[in-house]
């Protein structure tokens, strides 16, 4: 006979060990959740961290992705893949060498959507789904049937990333890169790694005070950190170039002020592109902490290799973003020029944050270029050669951040300093404000 969880014989009762100390973490994840929602009566929070038992289990170690879920009467239907199982399938749509990339590709289409948006899916699409990555469905039982609102949907989904992967065509990531890093001490690494913690904690916490709302998360490099924002969208990605922004302007102020290589100069890049997102796991649980890798990391990788100390550079994107976050939000395409034209006139939400205890008066952000006779600037579009012989297209960035009471914070480096290639932009009727001198 199945047991409570619907498992049998000797695997279940294998399988049953996830209660035992150490083998489960679990319903940490579950009773933060539900415990952000007090609509949800104390049967369904039982119900919703009994289902987390359930998909840790399947989840198996790490050999499986949770990737889809539907109720079925008063239990539930998963779609549980093995993790080599979705490039199996790319392989045999494909062939033998397919592109990964190619946005024409239905099956990448196929995948994507799989990976991304909601994971509840009707159940004849996780059935049809599960017959092309060549699985069965999974039904588990529930202590009692889902009410099927909302906030229960919500939570479910964040139950089933997290023994999952989720994938994004359009996210904003920083990095953020320790200059000179392997030529410090030890120590000097861990407490130069420590600043730039407290920049992004402090960041954060400004961005917070202005209703600027980031969810980020960051990812060690081991000289710097990756930083995304969870959120998707047009001003997911502005909020996070503006916390860029705040990072940069915290550890400029810490140097000024540093005895000693305390604090680290620093160097950043910032792009949009698509990207994996996949929980770290940790014994023999997945942690609250994710990670990601994917294209946008891959260029950013590669642009920091050519920043100079202090610079900022954009890379060359287009990508279609939502405006809002209702599904069906209508897309706007932005290309890297008219997203930091679009920031700029975001920025002044942030007049009033107090920086190092003087208050910002106003901030400007731009793409450098030259002057021209009717005072408008161009832009310049750099192309930068790494080491596998591969060019890509970048733009250099500055921001200045006027003060009230002191002098202003002037954050990347001029464009006359600049010894790149370069590819003149037109841009006609754009007008920066003059370059003050560093």
């Amino acid at each position: 006979m199945p047991d409570q969880h619907g498992v049998t014989g000797a695997a279940g009762r294998l399988q049953d060990r996830s209660h035992e100390p150490g083998l489960f973490a679990g319903p940490r994840l579950a009773e933060q959740l539900v415990g952000l929602d007090q609509s949800l009566d104390l049967r369904q929070r039982s119900n919703l961290i009994e289902l987390d038992r359930q998909l840790h289990r399947q989840w198996g170690l790490g050999r499986n992705f949770v990737l889809g879920w539907t109720p079925k009467g008063r239990d539930m239907l998963l779609l549980v893949v093995p993790h080599y199982q979705i490039a199996d399938y790319s392989l045999r749509a494909n062939g033998d060498n397919p592109d990964f990339t190619d946005p024409d590709s239905e099956v990448n289409a196929f995948v994507a959507r799989l990976l991304s948006g909601s994971r509840r899916f009707a159940e004849r699409q996780l059935v049809n789904a599960a017959r092309l990555l060549d699985v069965e469905p999974v039904k588990v039982m529930l202590r009692q049937a889902l009410a099927d609102t909302g906030p229960e949907t919500r939570i479910i989904d964040g139950l089933i990333r997290r023994y999952s992967v989720s994938y994004a065509a359009g996210r904003a990531v920083a990095l953020f890169d320790i200059v000179g890093f392997s030529l410090l001490s030890p120590f000097e690494q861990m407490t130069q790694l420590n600043s730039l913690s407290h920049s992004l904690n402090s960041a954060h916490s400004r961005m917070l005070d202005s209703r600027m709302d980031i969810d980020f998360a960051r990812s060690s490099t081991g000289d710097g950190f990756y930083i995304w924002n969870r959120d998707l969208g047009v001003e997911a990605n502005t909020n996070l170039y503006h916390f860029m922004h705040l990072v940069l302007a915290d550890n400029a102020i810490a140097r000024r002020k540093a005895n000693g290589r305390t604090v680290p100069l620093l160097r950043a890049a910032f792009h949009v592109g698509s990207c994996y997102e996949f929980y770290h796991a940790e014994g023999l649980n997945p942690t609250l902490y994710t990670d990601i890798v994917g294209e946008v990391t891959i260029e950013l990788a590669r642009m920091i290799e050519r920043a100079l100390p202090g610079q900022i550079l954009v890379g060359e994107f287009a990508a279609q973003l939502p405006l809002g976050n209702a599904r069906d939000a209508d897309p706007l395409l932005l290309d890297s020029i008219s997203f930091v034209n679009r920031a700029q006139h975001s920025l002044a939400q942030l007049n009033g944050v107090i920086l190092s205890g003087d208050s910002i008066e106003s901030i400007k952000c731009y793409l450098t270029g030259q002057a021209r006779e009717d005072g408008t600037f161009t832009i310049r579009k750099l192309a930068i050669h790494d080491k596998h012989g591969l060019t890509r297209n970048v733009f250099n960035a500055k921001v200045n951040i006027y003060r009230r009471e002191a002098e202003p914070i002037l954050l990347g480096i001029e464009d006359r300093l600049l010894r790149a290639d370069e590819i003149p932009v037109a841009t006609a009727g754009h007008i920066h404000p003059p370059e003050p001198i560093d």
